[in-house]
């Protein structure tokens, strides 16, 4: 009997074929990454949503904003030579006293959109949306989600973010480079990529082409980073600092040489230099000037002319504190704790490394503003914002990863004590405003104090109100001064976040502010000291204050121009190359704005730089380029700074007859007396 072997069984038919089940973009946006908790997406456009409303709710109440740099976006929307150098006017006679690259934007907003003040702040405020996610991104990838939520919200509801970002200055464009470098270092550190640590430094010489030196300032810090923690060999870690070098220098210098290689009659005046020089603004006025106060044409002049005692508690005092200081001594101490908590970890540690990108980035950048002795603004400070949310973050993180030590619990009780305390302090030199809350906080501070120092026994659940509290505690005061500062219109170009303090303000010398005419001051005559100016400078002769129909425009301030004064300027403008001219940049911007017209900006922002010559303006009249001269303003030639706009002014005074228009004087250039 012979045996039979049965057949192998027949697989069964596979199931048909399907594609995998489609989910649309909107879900998988909301999904986030497969090992993220499903509560991670939704929080992070939470917050990039509510950042989006702290920053773009009622946006063009603040109007131009800084008319100085509006009135330049305007310019180069109207011409592609004013665009690459960033003149104030569209017939390229000076551009502003920075580079260029803030103002590519806003031009070509306005180019799409047409000129308003939302075509123009806008940009700035996705801006803030953007540094928000990228620092969300930064954080993310060496502490995990939650802490990446925690240090974007604090970005957010730092009061001077709030301000900047809703504003037309070039500091949101330069935090965004500044943080977008941040991040793609921390990301290039994980490999050792070379391709991105490139990218690092061509943002870097983006930003430097947004605000020169201050984007120089993360660097140092940046490439000890890389030196220190890169998990690479020594030899290619070197050779990668120098090829991110070059990138850094290509992407921010080309701009540079393409302005000192044009000849000075082919384009523009150069802003804020005394010899038509990019090279001496960003090295002078713009540079080393800012650090020993010696700036050539500045207003006040010499070191400590005006800006404020500099000292390593500057940054605490009345005038900056409330702007960015909230969690700056947290941010200080928890860096400190947060490197002895990973002190055993390898040299290529990420949470070390994120801590030296923040840590060395707040230190530079911290020490530059407070000890440099020239012109400072308290505003200025945004560029610290980033770094302060991402070390409490990542460093608050790390301690309550060791909760269960004493040591930790500790550390983190007192740091959250000092920050209840630190925010009553500075709620109380704004006492007018919500008086209640700096006891809320203080109260709830130091109950999450005491919760912390033993929460290693408390319940999840009780553990999780504790942290909430002194969360709520950390950032109450800052959030109330953001939306305050979110809520009010701010206009000229020395914005100040949060209410009124006590014992803060901008002063020139004698307390008044600069600018703008002291309290009881009368405008100036011809010949005379235009308001504001101070002791050591030379005033350019201004004409006397607009009336009803017309404000006076200021160092700091752009003119309020009437509608007669309009129709004026803007008659036959067809036939000329300037409507009018005016000294000051801001004075000049308020009637170009007005009018959609050229205005001469007279001397630049100060009036003080040699731009127009009396020469060269007296050329322009006798060719018939200028119609109108508006007879005030504001120009300081202290510090060694030009005094052709006082000459000029002088001149036209002494051979024009002088009008007044809405209350405002001034003189038909083609029309001389006699």
């Amino acid at each position: 009997m012979t045996a039979t072997v049965p057949a192998p069984p027949v697989p069964a038919a596979p199931p048909p074929a399907s594609s995998p089940p489609r989910t649309g973009r909107a879900a998988r946006l909301l999904r986030g990454p497969a090992a993220d908790p499903r509560w991670v997406r939704p929080a992070l456009l939470g917050l990039l949503a509510a950042t989006g409303v702290l920053y773009l709710w009622d946006l063009s109440a603040s109007g131009w904003a800084n008319a100085f740099y509006a009135a330049a976006a305007q310019a180069g929307s109207q011409s592609w030579e004013a665009f690459f150098y960033g003149s104030s006017d569209a017939a390229n006679s000076i551009t502003v006293d920075k580079p260029p690259a803030s103002l590519w934007v806003m031009a070509l907003s306005v180019r799409l959109f047409g000129l308003s003040s939302w075509s123009l702040l806008v940009p700035q405020a996705l801006m803030g949306v953007a540094t928000v996610g990228l620092v969300y991104l930064a954080v993310r990838r060496v502490a995990g989600p939650g802490t990446g939520l925690l240090a974007g919200a604090a970005t957010a509801l730092t009061p001077v973010a709030a301000l900047m970002f809703r504003f037309d200055n070039p500091d949101a464009l330069l935090v965004l480079l500044m943080t977008a470098a941040a991040y793609v270092l921390t990301r290039s550190l994980e490999r050792a990529s070379t391709r991105g640590l490139v990218g690092v430094g061509v943002l870097l010489g983006l930003a430097f082409l947004t605000k020169t030196l201050q984007a120089v300032l993360v660097v140092p810090g940046f490439a000890l980073v890389w030196l220190v923690c890169a998990p690479t060999p020594l030899r290619r870690r070197v050779r990668q600092l120098l090829a991110a070098g070059a990138a850094m220098v290509v992407a921010g210098g080309w701009w540079v040489a393409v302005v000192e290689l044009v000849p000075a009659a082919w384009r523009p005046y150069v802003g804020g230099s005394q010899t038509n020089s990019v090279w001496e603004l960003i090295w002078g006025y713009n540079g080393l000037g800012r650090l020993t106060g010696e700036e050539t044409g500045s207003v006040g002049g010499g070191a400590g002319g005006g800006w404020g005692e500099t000292g390593l508690l500057r940054l605490f005092g009345a005038e900056v504190g409330g702007q960015v200081a909230w969690l700056l001594p947290a941010a200080l101490a928890l860096l400190v704790a947060g490197l002895v908590a990973v002190g055993r970890a390898p040299r290529t540690d990420p949470r070390r490394a994120a801590l030296l990108t923040w840590g060395t980035w707040l230190g530079v950048t911290g020490l530059t503003f407070s000890l440099m002795a020239g012109i400072f603004h308290a505003y200025y400070t945004v560029a610290l914002a980033p770094a302060i949310a991402a070390l409490v973050a990542i460093g608050g993180a790390l301690l309550w990863q060791r909760r269960d030590r004493v040591g930790a619990r500790l550390v983190l009780a007192l740091v959250l004590a000092g920050t209840a305390l630190w925010a009553w302090v500075l709620l109380g030199r704004s006492a007018d405003f919500l008086p209640w809350l700096r006891w809320a906080v203080l109260a709830a501070g130091l109950a999450a104090a005491l919760g912390l120092v033993v929460v290693h026994r408390l319940g999840r659940a009780v553990a999780a109100v504790v942290l909430a509290a002194g969360l709520l505690a950390g950032v109450a005061g800052p959030a109330a001064y953001a939306v305050q500062t979110a809520a009010t219109a701010h206009t000229g170009s020395i914005p100040s976040a949060g209410p009124t303090v006590a014992g803060a303000g901008f002063g020139g010398p004698g307390g008044a502010v600069l600018g703008r005419p002291p309290a009881g001051a009368g405008g100036g005559a011809p010949g005379g000291l235009a308001p504001g100016a101070a002791p050591g400078n030379t005033a350019v002769p201004v004409g006397p204050r607009g009336g009803a129909g017309g404000g006076m425009g200021g160092l700091l301030e752009a003119s309020d121009v009437g509608e007669e004064l309009v129709a004026a300027l803007t008659e036959d403008a067809d036939g000329y190359t300037w409507a009018a001219a005016a000294v000051g940049s801001n004075n000049a911007a308020g009637y170009q704005l007005a009018t959609g017209l050229p205005v001469m900006a007279i001397g630049g922002f100060n009036g003080s730089d040699p731009s127009p010559t009396l020469e060269q303006f007296q050329r322009h009249v006798a060719d018939g380029e200028i119609h109108w001269f508006v007879g005030h303003g504001m120009g300081m030639a202290g510090d060694g700074g030009s005094s052709a706009s006082a000459e000029i002014a002088a001149w036209v005074a002494e051979n024009f007859t002088a009008q007044r228009i809405d209350g405002v004087t001034v003189y038909d250039l083609s029309r001389p007396a006699g």
